[in-house]
């Protein structure tokens, strides 16, 4: 999958290979993606944002294009990933936008890597805390049941359901979680599912959620971030707003009525306003 006026490189940092895409020119702006997806995920945003800076768009490690070792999904180490690709290109700081897993990424790397952090935008929804140990795996009227959590937490069967099949997964997603799922093109279906249907795809895909209890532990001992931060929600805005309270010092909140979960692919005029506006 291309995007025209993006260049598609690789680096080796922190132990493993990263590929990112890149392209636009002024100050750097990382995007951080989220499972199950990759960086293409920001396709119908990166040309507009290119206008205004140099767009990096990274596969986290264990997604698309980029290396999936065993381990060192931890959201602490996966922010020293994308510190140690600044560093290798050049930057000292930049401006980090993430959505879902990618927002997670996105806080770590402000709580761990401030001085490298000029501003910090995410969505959908926020680091991990206690809350998602009070996540519900029934479903709950009026709120979300995320049963892929604990699929995803299985050492070894998920690889053995979904090789293969991993098309069933990005549709249904698409379909709980999306209100315009026809914001998903088939070609864009087709290349989620690809990316992400071998058992080394699927176990590195994992690796982010078995992350999670040590993610919890390690935000503990984060204080608040004292950059500012903007933080937009859709379908999980309440969830955005109960993950990042206390977590920042300075920060904005930006509800986008009616929205599903996958801002940058159902609502992406939007997205490019309020990541302008936030970041000029």
């Amino acid at each position: 999958m291309k995007v025209d006026g993006f260049e598609s490189r690789f680096a080796e940092v922190n132990g493993t290979r990263l590929h990112y895409v890149s392209g636009g020119s002024g100050e750097p702006l990382v995007l951080l993606p989220g499972w199950p997806r990759t960086w293409y995920q920001f396709h119908k945003v990166m040309p507009a944002l290119a206008e205004h800076f140099n767009v990096i768009a990274v596969d986290l490690r264990g997604m698309g294009e980029s290396d999936k070792p065993q381990g060192g999904y931890d959201k602490k180490n996966l922010a020293r990933d994308i510190y140690e690709l600044l560093r290798h290109l050049g930057h000292t700081s930049a401006y980090i936008a993430g959505e879902d897993i990618g927002s997670q990424v996105a806080y770590s790397f402000a709580a761990n890597h401030p001085d490298a952090t000029r501003k910090l935008a995410l969505w959908e929804t926020g680091h991990p805390t206690e809350l998602f140990n009070e996540l519900r795996m029934l479903p709950q009227e009026g709120q979300p049941a995320p049963w892929w959590f604990a699929l995803n937490m299985l050492d070894g069967l998920p690889e053995k359901l979904l090789e293969g099949r991993f098309r069933h997964i990005v549709d249904w997603l698409i379909d709980y979680q999306a209100t315009t799922p026809e914001a998903f093109s088939e070609e864009v279906r087709e290349h989620y599912a690809a990316a992400y249907g071998t058992p080394d795809a699927i176990r590195g895909g994992n690796g982010y959620y078995k992350a999670f209890p040590q993610d919890i532990k390690d935000v503990k001992d984060y204080p608040p971030v004292a950059m500012p931060v903007l933080a937009l929600g859709g379908i999980y805005y309440q969830m955005v707003l109960a993950q990042m309270e206390g977590r920042a010092l300075d920060i904005r909140y930006v509800e986008l009525e009616g929205a599903g979960h996958y801002l940058a692919e159902e609502r992406p005029d939007e997205i490019v306003r309020e990541l302008v506006k936030f970041f000029a």
